[in-house]
């Protein structure tokens, strides 16, 4: 009996308290290895480990019957803890989604009314979240003539979120589903393409055109940041450069036509759209074409009559800027 401990020698060397063990016990999990000859439990030194073992277990959420099975050797720990931690990505994914719909109601102040449809999107699966994105587009392009390469685009740029979102990806998420499905953001991507499918009627055949955007930005980043104001001569040559590089590419372009597709092309909740996208996805976000367009927009409505360049089309030869190409 050297070698053997009662169930109060056990639970000092183990640091669990006496009816813990017996739970154990009574459980299958921690058998008693023998008795005294009064019917009291004893346990040997195996019993201490094993003791060990089923307390770790525990403090990882196992359940007694998967840890007896361990124990046991009826199933190998390393089977048990790869079941385990897919079992624990899982809560922690579902623990995420709530802990961001939780945090987006404190940050917001959510009206009551929001709060489904904020817990609906962040629960959505990958193949629930295209879905609503693919079914967006097919709404607003699918039965219109629009430019075949932008509504690729948009059809090809899908939410994609990783398997183990931080909590910033999933907040951009819910957004960007909240965004979808709001009239004011709907109604301008149908504006952009029911004016895309005027083009092509009119006989646009043209692609995308980003490096003339980027041309365009640059021209006008550098006088939004030097702080040349729009409506001052000093505006006048960047807007004639502006318009000579649409000439050059379309033959002519009139600052009214211009000012049009800023307004489609420029509408900051197709610039959101693209902006949330790019963060859900992990893609560099694309910088905000608003202080630019504000600008241009202002430069181009102070520019006088004879800022046409070569006037030979009017708003239906100057191709698009729509949603920042």
């Amino acid at each position: 009996m050297d070698d053997l401990y009662s169930i109060g020698e056990l639970a000092h060397r183990t640091g669990l308290s006496v009816r813990t063990i017996r739970f154990y016990a009574d459980a299958g999990v921690v058998p008693a290895t023998a008795r005294s000859a009064a019917g009291y439990r004893l346990y040997d030194v195996d019993a201490v480990a094993r003791l060990e073992l089923v307390r770790t277990l525990r403090d990882l959420w196992l359940d007694l019957a998967t840890i007896r099975r361990v124990v046991d050797r009826r199933v190998s720990l390393a089977e048990v803890a790869a079941a385990h931690g897919d079992a624990l990505d899982v809560q922690i994914r579902t623990l995420t989604a709530h802990r961001t719909v939780l945090s987006l109601i404190a940050a917001r102040g959510t009206d009551p009314s929001e709060v489904p449809l904020m817990h609906r999107l962040a629960r959505l699966s990958a193949a629930e979240r295209n879905r609503l994105v693919t079914t967006f587009v097919e709404e607003t392009f699918g039965d219109l003539d629009a430019n075949p390469e932008f509504v690729e685009m948009m059809r090809a740029a899908l939410p994609e979120l990783p398997d183990d979102p931080s909590a910033q990806q999933l907040d951009d998420w819910v957004a960007l589903g909240e965004l979808i499905q709001d009239p004011r953001f709907r109604a301008a991507a149908r504006r952009a393409a029911e004016h895309q499918a005027a083009e092509r009627a009119a006989g646009d055949r043209t692609g995308l055109h980003g490096a003339l955007t980027g041309n365009v930005l640059a021209l006008v980043g550098d006088a939004v940041a030097a702080g040349v104001d729009p409506a001052s001569a000093a505006a006048k040559p960047v807007v004639d450069d502006v318009l000579a590089a649409y000439a050059s590419e379309f033959g002519a372009v009139h600052p009214e036509a211009l000012i049009t597709r800023l307004e489609i092309g420029g509408d900051p909740y197709a610039e959101r759209y693209f902006q949330l996208l790019s963060r859900v996805n992990g893609w560099p976000e694309p910088p905000s074409m608003q202080p630019a367009v504000r600008w241009l927009t202002a430069a181009l409505r102070a520019s006088a009559p004879e800022s046409v360049v070569h006037h030979q089309r009017d708003l239906d030869a100057v191709r698009r800027v729509e949603f920042g190409e």
